[in-house]
């Protein structure tokens, strides 16, 4: 494969259609969080703070914040180069972004868009091993081929963050970093807490001190809608019925968003992504290591609700969450405080970033039996009780209207560019991609 066989397939500039203005009653209308929820959620965050606090897992635990390899010291004038080289735009009026998780899967084609389009971008990353640090890795060599630097470190080493605001004036910050996963937290629930909570806070204290304060977009989840059984999922609809500790943490994050808003001034927006998938996508997702299982003549477990109903999520290209997360920078408004000190009312959001069209599990597996022209070796099981829910549905009127969001990939012509890409990667296959 050629390089640029190898990039993923992301946007160039997006332009958003006209997005009408923002008021503070405009924001109160759709995005007001109810005195129960904010209540329950300032509770459940000050509940697992108290976990962070316990003592830590024994030795034999194993540790998400090891990476492959001893990370890098900061710091030094060529350090310094490297960042403020990533950070610069290329074009004028670009944005200066961190973005943090750059080497995830939404991270990875998030920072190359901007960065084609002209934007500053600095990643930071810690290469944990939830999944394969070697795919983090493969990812890292695109984003550099792009002209991405990716500091090496954690967004729970305060001294670091404090470094990289002090080096770059962050117009913004795309905050990616997160533990994911639903089933993962039942074995290691204290990971969540760490990198989801207390690894936010610590972002949200250091941009809150920063001067000028950067907007902040950040990855929430379709996860907290919990046992929402109400269709589709609306940004007004309940969210205090969490379904696992991954959801909970999730949660937890818009209320702790939500009071550095009113407090401090930040310009915040959360985005729930729907199931994302694509090319240089995340090992753990269904669609990935059932593609990987079939091929190797595996049989792969197929789960149906209570009622022997399928499963369904709303699957969601990760072209088309770029899109979305481009857009939400682009219509972000600035912060209003300085030195941490609130000068002023600012924007606090909420966004359903989705496909609208659930797609049974079944139908899922079908269409990958297609593609790799094998048939599956199915075993059909309840659904466990480890927190996945039955089914995902993003109503996405809000995002549409307020970010110009459209979502144009249907699941066949998505996994159609995931198995190809996978095939490449994998398999070393030369045939060339399409995207």
């Amino acid at each position: 494969m050629s390089h640029l066989d190898d990039l993923p397939s992301t946007p160039g500039k997006y332009k958003t259609d006209k997005v009408p203005p923002y008021g503070i009653l405009h924001h109160h209308r759709y995005l007001r969080l109810s005195k129960l929820t904010l209540w329950a959620s300032l509770f459940l965050a000050l509940f697992l703070f108290y976990l962070v606090l316990s003592p830590p897992p024994s030795p034999s635990r194993r540790n998400l914040n090891d990476s492959s390899a001893s990370a890098p010291k900061y710091g030094g004038s060529h350090w310094e180069k490297q960042v403020r080289k990533s950070a610069h735009p290329r074009s004028h009026g670009g944005l200066t972004v961190l973005v943090t998780g750059a080497a995830g899967f939404v991270g990875t084609h998030v920072s190359i868009a901007l960065r084609r389009r002209g934007d500053g971008v600095l990643g930071l990353d810690n290469f944990n091993r939830y999944y394969d640090p070697k795919l983090k890795r493969a990812r890292q060599s695109l984003l550099e081929k792009s002209g991405v630097f990716i500091v090496e470190g954690d967004i729970n080493d305060a001294v670091l963050l404090r470094k990289l605001f002090d080096v770059v004036l962050f117009t913004h910050v795309m905050h990616l970093a997160a533990q994911a996963g639903v089933r993962y937290a039942m074995q290691n629930p204290g990971s969540y807490v760490n990198s989801n909570i207390a690894g936010f806070v610590n972002l949200l204290e250091v941009s809150k001190s920063a001067n000028p304060q950067p907007s902040i977009v950040w990855a929430s989840s379709s996860s907290v809608y919990g046992l929402n059984s109400k269709v589709p999922f609306s940004e007004k609809d309940r969210t205090d019925q969490p379904a696992s500790l991954y959801a909970a943490t999730k949660k937890a994050g818009e209320g702790i968003a939500h009071t550095y808003n009113h407090i401090y001034g930040l310009s915040l927006t959360g985005l729930r992504f729907f199931t994302v998938y694509g090319p240089w996508g995340r090992p753990d997702m269904a669609y990935f290591f059932f593609t990987k299982d079939i091929l190797k003549g595996k049989t792969i477990t197929v789960f149906e609700s209570p009622d022997k109903g399928s499963v369904a999520r709303d699957f969601t290209y990760i072209d088309d969450i770029v899109k979305g997360c481009l857009g939400a920078l682009d219509t972000a408004e600035k912060s209003t405080g300085s030195g941490g000190k609130k000068k002023g009312p600012a924007m606090f959001r909420i966004y359903n970033l989705g496909n609208t069209s659930p797609v049974p599990v079944t139908k899922l597996v079908t269409i990958l039996e297609k593609l790799l022209k094998m048939k599956a070796k199915k075993k059909i099981m309840p659904l466990p009780r480890n927190g996945d829910v039955e089914f995902t549905h993003a109503n996405i009127t809000l995002a549409q209207a307020e970010l110009g969001y459209k979502p144009a990939v249907d699941l066949e012509t998505g996994l159609k560019k995931f198995v190809k890409w996978y095939m490449g990667f994998y398999t070393g296959s030369k045939k060339k991609s399409s995207w």
